[in-house]
């Protein structure tokens, strides 16, 4: 589960410095990645519930309050540009002090998503964010 959480940290660091991936939602700070199942080690995949393909992304949901990771309720939706909806089902990984939100979708070209992501803290308030995300599917 380490090599897990070093591929997430590494995957984080080496998306394009434009921005970071983060959302303020009250004390929350909610960090959000994309990327293809694909470039997951067959064995991390499995180990987490994972299905590897070309065609299948997975989303990684942090929450963290003052720097620590909290549990959360997380769920949403990942919409294409047709406005063909997808639930989002989202599995807790607990690796040490760190604390994940992963869950999978299905896509079939290059295409825009546009993702909409429910976190509910500790606190029992529900907030929500969007965001859009590129995908490609491996070759």
């Amino acid at each position: 589960m380490n090599r897990f959480a070093l591929f997430l940290l590494a995957l984080c660091l080496s998306l394009p410095a434009v921005a970071e991936r983060k959302e303020r939602l009250g004390e929350l700070d909610v960090h959000h990645s994309v990327f293809n199942s694909s470039f997951l080690q067959p064995t991390i995949a499995a180990a987490n519930g994972l299905v590897r393909s070309r065609e299948q992304g997975v989303v990684n949901i942090a929450v963290l309050k003052a720097g620590q990771a909290q549990t959360a309720a997380v769920t949403g939706t990942v919409r294409d540009l047709l406005g063909r909806e997808q639930a989002l089902s989202f599995n807790q990984v607990t690796e040490g002090e760190a604390i994940y939100y992963l869950a999978q979708f299905k896509f079939s070209q290059r295409e825009v998503l546009r993702f909409t992501i429910n976190v509910t803290g500790s606190d029992g308030v529900a907030r929500s964010f969007t965001f859009n995300q590129e995908v490609f599917p491996d070759p």
